[in-house]
């Protein structure tokens, strides 16, 4: 049975969408995405949850051919909206959406990794990401360190933001933890426009996988595991995996 992700309320809603690259403006972290596209020579590349498309957009002015997909067409409207975006082809859906493809490089950036909740979702897309991969293609995606318990900083004292939007104006934001079952951690973002009061939340939960399980898990679909990294802006909180697809 084919599993397809829905996209959050934070990414789907427009009004929300349109203020995401406000709010998570410092993309620091694709500094390492992109050196990694240096480092393995990737001259195609697939971007898996691509959101806004600020990655994909950044590797398009490079011209490198890129194919971006992500279930929230509110999120890819913001991003067809952008540079180079005329130079990417954008896919509404998620992983198993992907057409024939032979890329020399797939990548999640953002911990995207940590939105498929169950072992089916999972799987399918790791299978997709291996059928999308040329033989030798290589599959890179970050993801937090269970151990780290990131989320134990996730509340409006350490998220809260007030945020001039251009063409919005302000808003405030921020995070709370509504819930921790196992390796499950739900939470709500709360988004106050003060243009007219109007109060937004998105509902999330992600999935905090251990090394081990992430690793065996790329076993399973098929994936060679070439080495784990750490993320060079968050030192000892994430894992950033580098997968491959056999030669044979």
């Amino acid at each position: 049975m084919e599993v397809h992700v829905m996209a959050d309320e934070l990414f789907e809603n427009p009004r929300l969408a349109a203020i995401y690259d406000f709010f998570d403006s410092d993309r620091s972290d694709l500094d390492a995405y992109e050196a990694m596209v240096n480092e393995f020579g990737a001259r195609s590349v697939l971007d898996i949850g691509c959101g806004t498309g600020t990655f994909a957009c950044r590797l398009a002015a490079r011209g490198i051919k890129v194919t971006g997909v992500d279930p929230a067409a509110a999120s890819l409207h913001v991003a067809q909206m952008k540079p180079w975006s005329d130079r990417v082809e954008w896919i509404h859906g998620d992983a198993l959406s992907i057409p024939p493809l032979a890329v020399d490089l797939a990548t999640m950036t953002g911990n995207v990794a940590q939105v498929f909740l169950t072992d089916e979702e999972w799987m399918g897309t790791l299978r997709a990401v291996r059928a999308a991969l040329r033989p030798g293609g290589r599959f890179v995606f970050e993801s937090r360190d269970p151990k780290a318990q990131a989320w134990l900083g996730w509340n409006r004292e350490n998220t809260y933001r007030r945020v001039v939007v251009p063409g919005c104006g302000t808003v405030e934001g921020w995070v709370d933890v509504t819930d921790v079952q196992g390796s499950l951690v739900s939470f709500r973002t709360t988004y106050i426009f003060e243009s007219d009061g109007a109060v937004i939340t998105s509902d999330s939960t992600l999935r905090f996988r251990s090394r081990e399980e992430m690793t065996n898990s790329l076993l399973d679909a098929g994936l060679s595991v070439d080495e784990v990294r750490e993320a060079p802006d968050r030192p000892g909180l994430e894992f950033v995996f580098i997968a491959r697809r056999p030669m044979a």
